[in-house]
Order: structure tokens, then C-alpha cells, then sequence
């Protein structure tokens, strides 16, 4: 039997998406593992509250993702209309694990310009934007079926369109916008801030901002550089997983530091019940 030019490059499509869903389902499993008794010390004992709900989302949406994207590849599909409905929830869990992420630290720069309640509104109103026409595009492109009547079964989305990394792009100057926030406050309170709360958070805000922005950037550009054979499957979900990985890694080391150093002489500390900043007795 002889396999098309389509069936070859949709087998090595596939074939690679296979690879990065097994790895990060490697990786999210190996994380859960090692950080299982800090996560559930956290969840036993931190008081139920949004900043929570964000994390728990944050945390295990991503391995509805791999269920999701693993049973688009192995699972026949004769209907197109099925397999846009997969490839929908999918981009939904998608957009939903990584708005989770970033609110994580829109708080924190909130907490950083002691609850600038403007600033809050603009942070939170740019990111729900993104979000909306995230979701609009990523619902337009085109899907490609293969069943088991054709050489490979499972279902993929069409990368061929520029709308796939139009989402990175805001996204991109998002987080570029709150890296330059936490560097201005940074500065402004170097000398005033003290307290190893603050230090961390700001290290935090800087680090993970870094890795948006790298991870974004290689969204947009991959296409153009490597092609658009395997853009919808490697960068955008390495991404998603990546960050929540941070975000919900980032948050527990917070809220652990936030238990030991309770009750210390320090001059600023961000209680991780409400992610705001209030002022301690020397």
C-alpha cells in the first residue's frame, strides 16, 4: 500500500504529537510526584478563597489537556464535525490553564503596587480580552480528519494559517507590559522593601515573565522558521504546560516561605490568602 505525500506529513504531524503529550505527561506526573506532600499541605491548610480555585484550575487542567489531545490522536474519526468539537475543548482547556497562569501574576504585580485597584482593572481587562479573541480565533481554523478508511487515524487542526500565533502576539506584549511593571517597582523600593516575601516575589514575577515571553516569541516566529507542519502541536502546548508548571510551583513556594516567616520582623509581607500586601510591626 502506498501512502500519499498528505499521509506521510500527517503521520509525522501526528507521530510528533504523540512524543510531546507523552513527555509532558511525563513531566506533569514527575512535578505532581515530587511536590505531592508541599501540595497538599497547601491544600489542607490554606483557607478556601479564589487565589485557591486558581490554583487547583491551574494545576490539574493541564492533564486534561494530555486526555484530550492524546484521544485526538488515537481515536479514529469519520466526522469532522467530532473532531472540531475535540479540537475546540481542547483549545478551551488550553486558554483556560494558561489565563489561570497569568492571573496568578497579575495579582502578584497588583500585590508589587500595593493594590493599585486601577492597575488591577487594566491588568485584569487587557487579559480578558486576549482571552475573548483567543477563543475566537482559535475556534476558525480549518480541521483535517483522518480515519481508519484513509492511512492514519486520529484528527489534527490545520496549521497553515497565520490566525494560529496571532493569539501569542497580545499575549506577548502582555506579559511584556508586566515584566517592565515589576522591574519599575523593583527599583522604586529596592532600598525601602525588605523581608524575604518580597525578594521572592519579585524574582518570581521576573523569572516566569522571562520564560512568557521566550516561549511566546518562539510561538510567533516557529512557524515562519520551521514551518507549519508541526506549529500547532510543540510550542503552544509546551507553553501552556511550562507556565502552569511555574505558576502553581511559584505559588507554593510562597505560601510555604508565607507559614515560616509568619510572625518574623520584617517590613513587608504578602499574605497568600489574598495576594495583598499590608504592612508588619517591626
Amino acid at each position: 500500500m502506498e501512502y500519499s505525500a498528505a499521509d506521510v506529513t500527517a503521520a509525522r504531524s501526528l507521530q510528533i504529537f504523540v512524543y510531546l503529550y507523552t513527555s509532558m505527561a511525563t513531566l506533569w506526573t514527575y512535578d505532581y510526584v515530587c511536590s505531592l506532600h508541599e501540595e497538599w499541605t497547601y491544600l489542607l491548610r490554606s483557607r478556601w478563597n479564589k487565589v485557591k480555585a486558581l490554583y487547583i484550575t491551574a494545576r490539574y487542567v493541564p492533564f486534561l489537556i494530555n486526555i484530550v489531545h492524546l484521544y485526538l490522536v488515537a481515536t479514529p474519526n469519520e466526522s469532522a464535525d467530532k473532531c472540531q468539537i475535540s479540537i475546540d475543548i481542547a483549545t478551551s482547556l488550553n486558554l483556560l490553564s494558561l489565563t489561570c497562569s497569568e492571573c496568578f501574576f497579575v495579582l502578584r504585580t497588583y500585590a508589587l503596587w500595593k493594590k493599585n485597584r486601577i492597575l488591577l482593572v487594566a491588568m485584569l481587562s487587557t487579559l480578558l480580552a486576549i482571552t475573548v479573541s483567543s477563543f475566537i480565533i482559535g475556534f476558525t481554523p480549518v480541521v483535517t480528519s483522518y480515519s481508519t478508511a484513509s492511512a492514519i487515524p486520529g484528527c489534527h487542526q490545520s496549521s497553515g494559517s497565520f490566525s494560529l500565533i496571532m493569539p501569542f502576539i497580545p499575549l506577548f506584549v502582555f506579559q511584556l507590559v508586566l515584566i517592565t511593571l515589576t522591574l519599575v517597582r523593583a527599583v522604586q523600593t529596592w532600598r525601602s522593601a525588605k523581608g524575604p516575601l518580597y525578594a521572592i516575589l519579585v524574582k518570581h514575577n521576573i523569572f516566569y515573565y522571562a520564560c512568557g515571553l521566550l516561549l511566546s516569541a518562539v510561538n510567533v516566529l516557529e512557524p515562519e522558521l520551521l514551518g507549519h507542519s508541526v506549529s500547532h502541536f510543540l510550542p503552544e502546548a509546551f507553553q501552556v504546560f511550562i507556565l502552569a508548571i511555574l505558576a502553581t510551583r511559584m505559588h507554593l513556594h510562597l505560601w510555604h516561605i508565607d507559614q515560616h516567616v509568619d510572625g518574623s520582623n520584617i517590613v513587608v509581607c504578602i499574605p497568600m490568602s489574598n495576594m495583598s500586601p499590608i504592612n508588619c510591626i517591626v
